[in-house]
C-alpha cells in the first residue's frame, strides 16, 4: 500500500467510502471501514489498530468536544416538552397585518427556533408540521410557504448554539468561540433577506400568499404570548452568546450554562415531565454518539493521510497550479457546493478538511472567515437537490399530495439568497469577522 502513489491512494480510499456509503452503510461506520483497512495497511498492522483505538479514546475524552452533546441537549428539551411549539404560536399571533404573514412567522420562528436548538433538521421538522398544513389550507403558494420554511431551516447551521459549528471548529483546529460569533451576523443577514424577499414577492403578486383571516386580538392580547413563551426563552441566548462575548466563559462552559438555562426554564413553565426529560436524553445521547464515532474516525483518517504522503502531496500538487489564494479559496467553496448535492454534510467536512485546512494555511486565508463560508456551503448543501437532506424531511412531514417537486420548485429563490450571501461574505469579509474580532 506504502508503494502506490498518492493518487491512486486517494482513489482507492475514495472508491471504497463511495461504495460502502453506496450500499448503505452509515457515514461513521463507513469511515470506521476505512479507518481499520487503512490503519492495517498504512500504519502498520497491528500498531496502526492501536493507534486507532487510542484516537478513538483521546476523541471521546476532549473537552472541546463537550459543548456539542450540551448544544444538541438544549434543543431536545425545548421539543420534548413542547416549548419550541408553544413559542411558535406566540410568535404567530404577535405578527399581523403583513403580507405574507405566515411566511414571515415562519421565518422568525425558525431563526428564534435556531438561537435555542442549533438543529437545521428539528427546525425543519417543527416548523412543517406546525405552520405549513395551515399555510397551504389557505392557499399560500409553495414558494412562500414551503420555501421560507427550508430556507431558514437551514440557517440554524450558522446561528449558535451550532453543534455543527463546534463540529467543523473541532476537525479544523479553529477556535470554536470565535466560529460561533462569526456565525450570529450572517445568519441573521441571510433572514433579513428572507423577510426582504417575501414583503416584495407579496407586493409585486399578492396571490401568492392570500390574506389569511387573523383572530380580532386587543394589542395586549396579541403581546402578551411573545412574552410569556418567547421572550424568557430568548434570555437563554443571551446565556450562551453573551458569555462566550463578555469573556466570561469558554464554549463548554457557555453550553453548560444553557443547557442548565433549557432545563429551568422548562421546569418554570411546569413542561418538564419524566417522559420528556427521559425523551431528550435519549435523543442527545444517540446523535452525540454518532458524532463522537465520526470525530475519532477522522483524527486517524487524517493520520493515514498524513503517513501515506497523500495529503502532503495533494496540498503540493494544488500549490504548484499557482492559483491566488481567493481563487484557491473559491474553489474549495465550489468542491464544497457540489459535494453538497451528494453526500451529507458530516461526510464532506471529514471528506475536505484534512486537504482544506493546510490549504488556507499556506495560502494565509482567514481560518474563521473559511469557517463561516464552508458552514454556509454546508447548509446550502441541505436544500440543493438531489440529496438535500431537508428536502426529505420537509417531504416526510407535510401534508399528503404535496410532491417533491413541488417542494424543489419553492427553494429555488431562497437557494438564490443563499448563494448571495455567501458571495457577500466572501467579497467583504468583514461582515463575518466583525463580531469575534471584538475577542481578538
Amino acid at each position: 500500500m506504502m508503494g502506490l502513489g498518492w493518487e491512486l491512494f486517494l482513489g482507492l480510499a475514495g472508491g471504497l467510502l463511495v461504495l460502502l456509503m453506496g450500499i448503505g452503510v452509515p457515514v461513521a461506520f463507513a469511515f470506521l471501514a476505512l479507518n481499520i483497512i487503512g490503519a492495517w495497511f498504512v500504519l502498520g498492522g497491528e500498531p496502526g489498530l492501536r493507534l486507532l483505538a487510542l484516537n478513538a479514546t483521546e476523541a471521546i475524552g476532549s473537552f472541546s468536544l463537550v459543548p456539542i452533546p450540551l448544544f444538541i441537549l438544549m434543543g431536545e428539551i425545548l421539543l420534548a416538552t413542547g416549548l419550541a411549539t408553544r413559542a411558535i404560536h406566540a410568535i404567530e399571533k404577535s405578527i399581523t397585518g403583513v403580507p405574507g404573514r405566515l411566511s414571515l412567522v415562519a421565518v422568525s420562528s425558525g431563526a428564534v427556533f435556531a438561537s435555542l436548538s442549533g438543529s437545521s433538521i428539528a427546525n425543519t421538522a417543527v416548523l412543517g408540521r406546525v405552520l405549513l398544513p395551515d399555510m397551504l389550507r389557505l392557499g399560500y403558494h409553495p414558494t412562500l410557504s414551503i420555501g421560507p420554511i427550508l430556507g431558514i431551516g437551514g440557517v440554524a447551521m450558522l446561528i449558535p448554539p451550532s453543534a455543527l459549528a463546534v463540529l467543523l471548529g473541532s476537525l479544523a483546529g479553529m477556535s470554536i468561540s470565535q466560529l460561533l460569533l462569526a456565525g450570529i451576523v450572517p445568519g441573521l443577514m441571510l433572514a433579513f433577506f428572507y423577510f426582504l424577499y417575501i414583503v416584495v414577492a407579496c407586493r409585486v403578486n399578492p396571490s401568492l400568499a392570500p390574506p389569511d383571516p387573523v383572530e380580532k386580538l386587543p394589542p395586549w392580547e396579541r403581546i402578551k404570548p411573545f412574552l410569556i413563551y418567547v421572550l424568557p426563552l430568548l434570555s437563554i441566548v443571551v446565556v450562551v452568546v453573551g458569555s462566550i462575548l463578555g469573556g466570561y466563559a469558554t464554549p463548554t462552559e457557555s453550553a453548560a450554562l444553557g443547557s442548565v438555562a433549557t432545563l429551568l426554564a422548562a421546569i418554570g413553565y411546569r413542561a418538564l415531565t419524566w417522559a420528556a426529560l427521559r425523551d431528550a436524553l435519549l435523543g442527545t445521547a444517540k446523535t452525540s454518539a454518532l458524532i463522537l464515532i465520526i470525530i475519532s474516525g477522522s483524527i486517524t483518517f487524517s493520520q493515514i493521510l498524513s503517513f501515506s504522503g497523500a495529503s502532503r502531496q495533494f496540498v503540493m500538487a494544488i500549490a504548484s497550479v499557482g492559483l491566488e489564494p481567493m481563487l484557491l479559496l473559491a474553489a474549495m467553496l465550489l468542491v464544497a457546493l457540489l459535494l453538497g448535492m451528494l453526500m451529507d454534510q458530516i461526510s464532506i467536512m471529514m471528506i475536505t478538511l484534512p486537504f482544506f485546512v493546510p490549504l488556507i494555511a499556506q495560502g494565509g486565508i482567514d481560518p474563521i472567515w473559511f469557517g463561516v463560508m464552508m458552514l454556509i456551503a454546508l447548509e446550502i448543501g441541505l436544500i440543493t437537490p438531489p440529496f438535500g437532506l431537508l428536502l426529505f424531511i420537509m417531504q416526510s412531514v407535510a401534508p399528503p399530495g404535496v410532491s417533491m417537486r413541488e417542494i424543489l420548485r419553492s427553494i429555488v429563490p431562497f437557494l438564490t439568497i443563499e448563494l448571495g450571501g455567501l458571495a457577500l461574505i466572501f467579497a467583504f469579509p468583514i461582515i463575518a469577522l466583525w463580531l469575534p474580532g471584538l475577542l481578538r
